[in-house]
């Protein structure tokens, strides 16, 4: 899969493989292969090229915020962050604009998604539009399950509050076609952001707020692993939902 945002900020710096490649001291092929095939450079060397960039190293690859020991755990961890703070409104917002055939998105509310990137539902019509199947489950403010994760987190009626406001920010997606969004009663163990084999997991942890709990970056690699339990857990969970009508 290419690294568009990579892609996206030699353009706008005006730079070339070959360019970029001279710049930093390496093989234009090297630079191809950052771009084409998503490649993850040593760390000196992407330190090099995202100040040539002028751009957030761990926005062009996020991969390099986990040392390289601990990404040898499993070949479908891709990063680890100790906090969904931790990962920048960007990654999401890459995330999905690389999705070519489905988007789902398995929260309470998420409303952090529209906070950061108010062109949220401009990308999803978009997405839905180039043939992406989207669905979108949050939760049921009138479930004892969302009732009781706020008691959990001493939030007491915010958490009921921001399940409301994401159907709100959701609302204009209802009668675009390719886009399916319903409630959920579920207790939520995770929150799961995926596009294609790619997703984003953000562990909940007893009394702590999601924004404050880790966030593993997996990449399916393998039938039957971590991406796989996960993605059947979301389509466990969409089974029960209910549709929200336009």
């Amino acid at each position: 899969m290419p690294n568009e945002r990579l892609r996206a900020s030699m353009a706008t710096a005006g730079l070339t493989h070959a360019d970029l490649a001279e710049q930093v001291g390496i093989d234009p092929k090297s630079v191809e292969r950052w771009v084409n095939k998503d490649r993850v450079p040593r760390l000196a060397t992407a330190t090099r090229a995202a100040e040539l960039l002028r751009e957030d190293i761990h926005a062009l690859w996020p991969a390099l915020r986990q040392p390289r020991r601990a990404r040898a755990i499993s070949p479908e961890l891709v990063a680890l962050y100790p906090h969904r703070a931790d990962l920048p409104i960007a990654a999401y917002v890459e995330l999905f604009a690389q999705a070519r055939e489905r988007i789902d998105v398995l929260v309470y509310a998420g409303v952090f998604l529209h906070e950061g990137y108010p062109r949220l539902n401009a990308l999803l019509e978009e997405r839905a539009a180039d043939g992406c199947s989207i669905r979108i489950a949050v939760g049921d403010a009138s479930s004892p399950a969302v009732a009781q994760r706020g008691a959990e987190e001493q939030f007491g009626h915010g958490i009921e509050s921001r399940c409301r406001l994401a159907l709100l920010h959701y609302q204009p997606l209802l009668a675009v076609p390719g886009i399916e969004v319903r409630t959920h009663a579920t207790t939520l163990y995770n929150s799961v952001y995926r596009a294609d084999d790619r997703m984003f997991v953000n562990g909940h942890v007893f009394g702590v707020n999601a924004y404050g709990a880790p966030v593993w970056h997996l990449r399916r690699v393998e039938d039957g692993g971590m991406f796989d339990t996960y993605a059947a857990s979301l389509d466990a969970v969409w089974s029960t939902a209910q549709p929200v009508e336009a």
